[in-house]
């Protein structure tokens, strides 16, 4: 079978880890409840920036948000390891931004991800992810965000949405709340 993955908090908790760097360069202590709590893709508001401000300091900390010690969802790179394993083709669909695409390729190796570099895409728009999608005929694609599979509904993809307190309105998907649960998920649909 052939499985995409949204990167950025499907298989990696980057939110969760900007929002410590936020912590630390702001020199706050908002507790992690707070960032569990939000209703938006966005975390600035707690430290009581605007968009604008928040997009400003996102933009600033890009690089340590991305490239340091972001740490992957328990149990992702295992997953995606024994899908490998088991014979199925594993494709990355992100909407980091081209100039970021070699260097996240990279890291996500680094981390044991089983990356081949004619699988990974990068560079377009999160409503661009569609083609992509629709040109690889995926059995199954996994992202966080309701916009990007909500484009996706006439597909005959499987859609599975990674939980996210931002995304519990969406309910057009199978929910994953740990990774532990995504083979149990495949396997009692094609048993």
């Amino acid at each position: 079978m052939k499985f995409g993955f949204d990167i950025d908090d499907t298989l990696i908790n980057l939110r969760a880890h900007a929002f410590h760097i936020y912590n630390k360069k702001l020199g706050k202590q908002i507790p992690l409840e707070v960032f569990h709590d939000l209703k938006r893709v966005e975390i600035h508001e707690p430290f009581g920036l605007n968009d604008k401000e928040g997009k400003a300091l996102w933009e600033q900390t890009l690089e340590s948000i991305y490239y340091t010690d972001c740490p992957a969802f328990p149990g992702a790179v295992e997953v995606l390891n024994e899908l490998k394993g088991k014979g199925h083709t594993i494709y990355y669909i992100t909407a980091r931004p081209m100039v970021h695409g070699e260097r996240t390729k990279a890291w996500m190796k680094e981390k044991g991800f089983p990356v081949e570099d004619d699988a990974f895409f990068y560079g377009m728009n999160d409503h661009e992810k569609i083609n992509i999608i629709q040109n690889l005929q995926l059995d199954y694609y996994v992202d966080d965000k309701p916009a990007v599979l909500n484009t996706l509904h006439e597909e005959p993809t499987t859609l599975v949405i990674k939980d996210q307190s931002y995304n519990r309105e969406f309910t057009q998907a199978n929910r994953l709340y740990e990774w532990e649960e995504f083979i149990p998920l495949i396997e009692s649909r094609h048993s």
